[in-house]
């Protein structure tokens, strides 16, 4: 099914976003000092043409502040017509009934278009895997998610575990299908 559904994407919207992601990648490698958001573009191209079984999570160890600050210059130089790409294609696919699913993949890209940096594309079995891991480390082996009976008043709730940062789950709004 995620085959046919890739397919039907590269003639629908794929092969379009992916020149619209390798043109913009040709433009930022112009310069040096741009060429890192070059490589973002061209991994998204990438991430484009095939999204299908595939998923955008949060990458483990990434600085807040670098990936802050290039986001912002991501979106000032680029991110937002990228985006604007997305959202235009996503409109055009809800013309037809068929292809609606295709749109709401695009609406999803477009964030993804606004703030790629501090993010990885992983497979959906990955991105699974990493949610039950972090959920095992937070619940304990033995544990359940909810006790027995109300503890006494003023009793502290133990603390959860530290999660070593590359078992974080992505976040509720990551972009799988």
């Amino acid at each position: 099914m995620k085959t046919l559904a890739n397919i039907l994407w590269l003639l629908f919207a794929g092969i379009w976003l992916f020149v619209g992601y390798v043109f913009a990648a040709v433009v930022m490698s112009l310069l040096i000092i741009t060429i890192p958001f070059a490589i973002q573009s061209l991994k998204l191209a990438m991430f484009v043409i095939w999204p299908f079984g595939r998923t955008i999570v949060d990458r483990p160890g990434a600085s807040v502040a670098a990936s802050g600050c290039a986001n912002v210059i991501w979106f000032i130089f680029g991110g937002w017509y990228i985006a604007l790409i997305h959202v235009i294609t996503g409109l055009l696919l809800c013309i037809p009934i068929i292809t609606i699913p295709f749109a709401v993949q695009n609406f999803k890209l477009a964030f993804l278009a606004l703030a790629p940096f501090g993010k990885e594309i992983v497979s959906n079995e990955e991105a699974q895997r990493r949610r039950g891991t972090y959920q095992a480390a937070t619940l304990g082996a033995e544990s359940t998610p909810w006790p027995a009976a109300p503890p006494p008043p003023g009793t502290q709730y133990p603390a959860a575990p530290a999660v070593p940062p590359a078992l974080l789950p992505p976040r509720g709004n990551d972009i799988s299908f």
